[in-house]
């Protein structure tokens, strides 16, 4: 074998080394850009964005509510014995002699007295009459109207004593100002616009889209990029990448025009969801 040989078989040895490196190594760096979004579902989306991978507000020192006490359970209380008195032997009545017949000579009854059937009228003309009865009125409703004041009054200070003077709510939390991750709130948002279907019995459905998102907030687009193999569950998802059309602005320091994201829309996550 010649030098030239030699020198061809060497450079196709370390072509073909090469080759298999390449294989064996490009597909980390031919590894999708962006991930799907795998993050919590925020209930109430905060006003602050950041591009950080987390979320916080609320007060450190904030302590959950006491759970309820559970009501106490009711012992049956023992029934005392009842005794039951025997009755008496029943005694025949004494026989009674026959009342003596009454005479029929009844006593004559008193004759009634005569009722006038004539109207009386009363007549109002006189004029201390009408400032009597004027005054009684007037006092009536004077008496009515103080009754009324003071159960206005009275009520008023039940409710003042009642009620504590101020009302906190604290929610907890590791502190500062509430804030949140822009790609947990891009997911949040598509997750409670979708409504899945009810009758599909396949949980394990699953639809990746992927959505690019402006600047100023405005969905560019959003596709399906992998369906679930289920029409209902792929529908539903298609109707709600129709139906948001905005999502919020970029945080402060951000660069870029418009980001990409990659959601999966999971059938069984929503349900456990609700």
């Amino acid at each position: 074998m010649n030098r030239l040989a030699k020198k061809c078989l060497i450079a196709s040895a370390g072509l073909h080394l090469l080759l298999f490196v390449i294989l064996l190594v490009g597909p980390a760096f031919l590894a999708e850009k962006n991930a799907a979004i795998d993050m919590t579902v925020l209930d109430v989306i905060p006003s602050k964005l950041v591009d950080e991978l987390m979320s916080g507000g609320g007060n450190p020192n904030a302590q959950p509510p006491p759970p309820a006490p559970l009501p106490e359970p009711v012992k049956p209380q023992p029934q005392p014995e009842t005794f039951v008195k025997p009755e008496p032997p029943q005694k025949e009545p004494p026989k009674t002699a026959k009342p003596e017949p009454i005479p029929d000579d009844k006593p004559a009854r008193k004759p009634l007295p005569k009722i006038s059937t004539t109207l009386v009228t009363r007549s109002d003309t006189d004029p201390k009459v009408r400032e009597q009865a004027k005054a009684e009125a007037q006092a009536r409703a004077r008496a009515e109207a103080a009754k009324l004041a003071a159960a206005f009054q009275s009520a008023a200070r039940s409710l003042k004593e009642g009620l504590s003077s101020s009302t906190t709510v604290e929610m907890p939390g590791p502190g500062g100002e509430a804030y949140a991750n822009f790609a947990q709130v891009v997911k949040s948002v598509y997750e409670q616009a979708w409504i899945a279907p009810e009758d599909v019995a396949d949980e394990n459905a699953t639809t990746k889209v992927s959505v690019t998102i402006a600047r100023d907030g405005t969905v560019i687009s959003a596709r399906i990029i992998r369906d679930s193999g289920n029409v209902p569950v792929d529908k539903s998802v298609q109707a709600t990448l129709l139906r948001v059309k905005f999502i919020a602005p970029f945080p402060e320091g951000a660069k870029e025009q418009q980001r990409t994201f990659m959601i999966n829309f999971n059938l069984k996550a929503k349900r456990l969801l609700g």
